[in-house]
């Protein structure tokens, strides 16, 4: 068993030129911090691993500041506080937040996301956190579906991804995946339940909306960027709508990105195209938590989980999203607080 008296911390070592590897991050030990008045002392039981990372660590600022070499990796964590010294909060709660990639966290109350259970701690990183919610709300504020339109879905198999795909099913729309391989194909047809599935390492992507969507694609919800995408745009409906979520096709900033231009395309269609970033909506969390919680509950959303185990899972676990290796939402388990 770890000596629970260190805190062990996954740092930034360097700035990495395109997707971090494990070589890019370091395991160091530190004291366990001590709260001070207005914080609380967290045991992170789970850690997440999300693709967002990639941009937070990138040498380019993006929507947060990038994290500094020598810092611990940003993440949201779930675990259960051990020591409480702000009075909202109580000893043996669980919580997930802003913890970072450590055993231990000691932070103020604005780090914390959510209160939640020991039961449901994984899923509160998943389809009742930042994936779930961010599905729902992108789904919902910028490309306002309507019953019987199509929908359309970038790394369709993923943990945002399929939440999407099931989501617009819920709310009326046909829905077409875009995904990676043969597995996660089938993967968007039997688990999650997309109407359609298009494999864009074997197809002709293009040619497959245009058979697939003969009407157009209503809502194109996109994770990738690339070249994944501009094989949709020339297939938009007329006001169809864009919601750029992510850019995983991109490994790096530089140099810039280029590829076809979407003007046209959203001029002809007099579409809409607009980023999305959950960090613009927390007011409206707790609200989508409660909703997708509803749909659980009623058996109507399903989700799939894999989960490393130790803290030094965390160096190569970013990198291995990018080679496509996860099934589902992927977690770090600590050890230490979990042997009991």
């Amino acid at each position: 068993m770890s000596d629970v008296s260190i805190n062990r911390q996954v740092v930034l070592a360097r700035r990495p030129d395109g997707i971090a590897q494990a070589a890019d991050f370091t395991i160091r030990g530190a004291p366990v911090p001590v709260p001070v008045p207005g914080e609380i002392l967290v045991r992170n039981h789970y850690l997440s691993i999300d693709p967002a990372m990639r941009g937070w660590i990138a040498d380019r600022d993006g929507y947060a500041p990038p994290v500094a070499i020598g810092e611990v990796m940003r993440s949201l964590a779930a675990g259960e506080i051990l020591v409480s010294r702000h009075p909202d909060f109580t000893v043996g709660e669980h919580v997930t937040g802003w913890f970072g990639w450590q055993d231990h966290a000691a932070v103020t109350a604005d780090r914390v996301i959510q209160r939640t259970t020991a039961a449901e701690a994984r899923i509160a990183l998943g389809i009742l956190g930042l994936n779930g919610v961010t599905a729902l709300l992108a789904l919902t504020l910028v490309g306002e579906p309507q019953a019987g339109q199509t929908v359309l879905v970038s790394t369709a198999a993923g943990s945002v991804g399929s939440a999407v795909g099931q989501i617009a099913r819920l709310l009326g729309c046909r829905t077409i995946g875009i995904a990676g391989g043969a597995a996660k194909v089938r993967d968007c047809i039997d688990r999650v339940g997309y109407d359609a599935a298009i494999d864009y390492k074997s197809e002709d992507v293009g040619a497959r909306i245009a058979a697939l969507c003969p009407e157009g694609v209503h809502i194109y919800f996109d994770n990738t960027s690339g070249a994944i995408s501009d094989a949709v745009f020339p297939h938009l409906a007329l006001r169809g709508r864009v919601i750029v979520c992510g850019t995983a096709a991109f490994d790096r900033w530089t140099p810039w990105p280029h590829g076809p231009r979407v003007e046209r395309h959203l001029l002809v269609r007099r579409a809409r195209m607009e980023g999305f970033v959950l960090f613009d909506h927390m007011d409206r969390f707790d609200a989508a938590v409660a909703r997708l919680r509803g749909w659980i509950e009623e058996g109507r959303l399903v989700w799939q989980e894999e989960v490393l185990e130790g803290i030094t899972a965390c160096p190569d676990a970013l990198a291995g999203l990018y080679r496509g290796e996860n099934h589902g939402k992927r977690l770090v388990r600590l050890t230490q607080g979990n042997e009991r």
